[in-house]
């Protein structure tokens, strides 16, 4: 019966917009990523059997009316979205501004038939959108009274329906977590921070680099925890009086004589003081070089943060709020009010354009009224952001002892993580151990002590720089409590995936027999698989999405001068099928063939054929991604050899395993940022679980909730016991019983033109934008 229904409401989408007409623009700075958004638009509104219209060069092209209004196609989006920037173009409208310019702009919809719109752009794109929405049904009744248009043309189109697709690499907007382009314009800094500390390395040098943003420090903040800079400044949080001072007194503290050779200031664009006079890159540098003595230069990234090809994240992003804004935009009445598609942990989300826009224009006024604490808390999850940085300094005294492991396959944000539980440690006064080599090290008593400075540059660093191994504890458990008490070991911090998990559980069941496992034990979930309960995400899945992205991005131009071609992929992650599907989205893939999707000989034949159908027309490339251990019998070489026989005379096929690339390279920013945070708060919870259990110097904790995984779980960032877990995990496949990504896979095949079920499609609600919600961190 449910299936029944949802293939109703599926019927009732395209009833809805069968007949309709509905266009998509983008305004304002280009994002990467908005081409990602106009493919999964423009396809999901013919999906829904709608007319789409591309509008080029942005709010001008609409006012100017034309061929700057076009009928779009299936093929009209093809092969678009790695591209950066926007390929139906951009402009600042001043004529939209003017209400003759919104008259001319509401006759060239009219003229079209097109009373949907949805625009990608920032907040003074979606405000204009708002107000020329107000103003709709007036701008009509002067066309009629102008004689531009007829009375019942008015009464036909006397409602215009807007949706708001935030595009900013700012990420200035409030009400939703990310904006579209902001995670690839962190990729682009990223990139150039890396090449920069090198270059400052071997000459010993700081840098001062000046990052865009305009008011909104985010960008230089996430950079600043990505890179491990040495200071930061943010136009939210302006340095206190005599900031000169300490900043020089900080990066002395991390002097050349004591091992540093390099020292990383970042800045963003609008940085002020208490007093709101603008603080200058080369002010700063002129500071360093002078008080110091340093070699201090200066760089300014400018518009190459803009540039360059979506990260997959943006890719994923824009087209789940791109489909998202189609169906509100055909779910829509009069009584409606304009909405933004924005992020809500994972979820696409509908937000009330006007309550975020008023929102946004609030940390403005808290800012120009130099009320800095308010600006910060209206940005949302900064304030804790920030404290991670400073954190980083402070040496009190305990008697406490924990070890930091790796455990399982390597996985990118394993070293941002060391780091900062090893400095927030530290900061506690505690004692920490490293261990080489997982619960295999621990047996053997590969064991020493790691100091400050130790772990210093490990952030942009990829793989296991401890050392990782798959062997659980359970073979060894007598050797690794003889190292415990050894080292007088009080808490265990494991970094690592499925096997890390596996591990604390086993080292808890134990507790019974062994009274030295009493401790707190915590599991930051690391793995390229994302296949650990009691986390949306583990680090090092991000990073492996991107590098199978950039790895499938390079096989499709490999055939840009083969005529019809369709690639086989293989990717890794065991049984889960997160790695294929996120791939599979950011690539536009035709399919995606994984665990928990079952499929048969029958599914496959009909991909064959719809493949050949879309190869007999204008698509000249094909891509199928196979995660490794989807079905037993269906294998890569199979799949590879079926389309190949079935496409004979059609297509040709080729194929390509992914392999351990999926595994290396440098961490992504969000693995670095995440790892960093996860680092501290993994520390945080183990300190006020040693406080808790101490026993007049001895720590003896038994309780569930001292033997946690530590995860991001849609919003927010929570512990749970290994031993709840337990019941909700899948052992033999390795992997949780339920998956939140699973509703992409609808959205996956929508785009890809198959005629799916709109069953497991999961649209997203409406949410108030509050000062409340928007204060819950979003674990970015």
């Amino acid at each position: 019966m449910a299936a029944r229904q949802c293939s109703m409401d599926l019927e009732k989408l395209k009833m809805s917009g069968a007949g309709r007409a509905m266009a998509v623009l983008t305004s304002g700075g280009d994002a990467q990523g908005m081409n990602a958004a106009v493919r999964a638009v423009t396809r999901m509104g013919i999906y829904v059997g709608a007319q789409v219209y591309l509008i080029y060069e942005g709010y001008q092209g609409l006012v100017d009316g034309g061929d700057n209004i076009k009928v779009a196609n299936w093929q009209s989006v093809s092969n678009i979205i790695q591209l950066g920037g926007t390929v139906i173009g951009s402009a600042r409208c001043k004529a939209f501004t003017t209400r003759e310019g919104r008259l001319a702009a509401a006759f060239n919809l009219v003229k079209k038939g097109i009373t949907n719109l949805c625009v990608c752009g920032g907040d003074g794109s979606l405000t204009g959108a708002n107000i020329f929405r107000n103003e709709w049904n007036g701008l009509l009744e002067e066309l009629v009274s102008k004689g531009r248009i007829t009375d019942a043309v008015a009464k036909q189109h006397s409602h215009l329906n807007i949706v708001g697709l935030v595009g900013s690499i700012d990420n200035d907007f409030c009400g939703t977590d990310m904006t579209i382009g902001a995670d690839s314009a962190l990729h682009r800094i990223m990139e150039i921070v890396d090449s920069i500390m090198t270059t400052a390395q071997s000459h010993q040098r700081a840098f001062v680099l000046e990052l865009m943003g305009r008011h909104c420090g985010y960008l230089a903040l996430v950079s600043a925890l990505a890179s491990g800079a040495d200071w930061l400044f943010i136009p939210e949080a302006p340095p206190l009086e005599g900031w000169e001072d300490r900043m020089c007194a900080r990066l002395s503290s991390v002097s050349r004589t004591k091992g540093s050779r390099l020292n990383i200031i970042i800045m963003a664009e609008g940085a002020i003081d208490r007093n709101g006079d603008p603080i200058s890159s080369t002010y700063v540098k002129d500071l360093v070089s002078k008080r110091l003595g340093y070699d201090t230069r200066v760089t300014v990234l400018g518009h190459v943060q803009r540039g360059g090809t979506p990260s997959a994240f943006d890719r994923i992003l824009s087209s789940k709020l791109g489909v998202e804004a189609v169906v509100a935009l055909m779910e829509a009445s009069p009584d409606t009010p304009a909405c933004v598609i924005g992020l809500s942990g994972n979820h696409a989300v509908r937000l009330p354009l006007m309550e975020c826009v008023e929102m946004t224009k609030l940390v403005q006024t808290a800012m120009n009224e130099k009320r800095f604490d308010e600006a910060i808390k209206l940005r949302g999850g900064i304030q804790s952001k920030t404290n991670t940085k400073k954190h980083t300094s402070t040496f009190p005294q305990s008697n406490f002892s924990l070890a930091i492991l790796n455990v399982g396959a390597p996985a990118a944000g394993m070293n941002a993580a060391v780091r900062s539980a090893v400095r927030r440690a530290i900061g506690h006064g505690h004692k920490v151990y490293g261990v080489h080599d997982g619960f295999q090290g621990l047996a053997n008593g590969e064991v020493f002590e790691m100091e400050w400075h130790r772990v210093a540059g490990w952030t942009g660093q990829g793989g296991s720089l401890l050392g990782t191994k798959r062997t659980l504890p359970s073979n060894n458990m007598e050797k690794i409590v003889e190292t415990i008490t050894k080292f007088n070991i009080s808490a265990l911090l494991v970094i690592g995936g499925f096997e890390g998990y596996t591990g604390v559980l086993q080292l808890f069941e134990a507790r019974s027999q062994y009274d030295e496992l009493c401790i707190p034990m915590c599991v930051i979930p690391a793995t390229i698989s994302n296949n650990v309960p009691g986390t949306d995400f583990t680090m090092g899945a991000d990073t492996a999405v991107n590098s199978a992205m950039a790895g499938c991005d390079k096989i499709k131009q490999s055939a840009s001068g083969t005529k019809r071609r369709v690639f086989v992929v293989e990717t890794m992650g065991g049984y889960c099928g997160y790695l294929a599907t996120s791939t599979g989205i950011a690539t536009g893939a035709d399919a995606a063939y994984i665990f928990e999707d079952p499929f048969n000989i029958h599914d496959l034949k009909t991909n064959v054929e719809h493949l050949s159908e879309k190869m007999k027309k204008d698509i000249q490339r094909g891509l199928v991604l196979r995660n490794e251990k989807c079905h037993e019998n269906y294998t890569t070489d199979f799949i590879h050899r079926l389309y190949s026989a079935e496409g004979k005379g059609i297509f040709d096929c080729r194929v390509n395993v992914l392999g351990h690339l999926q595994q290396g390279g440098t961490p992504s920013p969000f693995d670095r940022n995440f790892g960093t945070k996860m680092g501290m708060r993994a520390i945080e919870w183990i300190t006020t679980k040693l406080t808790e259990n101490d026993r007049q110097g001895r720590v003896f904790a038994n309780g569930p909730d001292t033997a946690c995984v530590l995860g991001l779980k849609r919003k927010v960032i929570s512990f749970t016991p290994v031993a709840e877990l337990k019941a909700v995990t899948d052992f033999e496949h390795r992997m949780p019983k339920v998956q939140w990504w699973a509703n992409l896979r609808p959205m996956l095949k929508m785009l890809a033109k198959y005629q799916t079920s709109f069953c497991d499609y999961v649209p997203g609600e409406m949410e108030h934008v509050t000062r409340r919600s928007i204060s819950i961190d979003s674990g970015f």
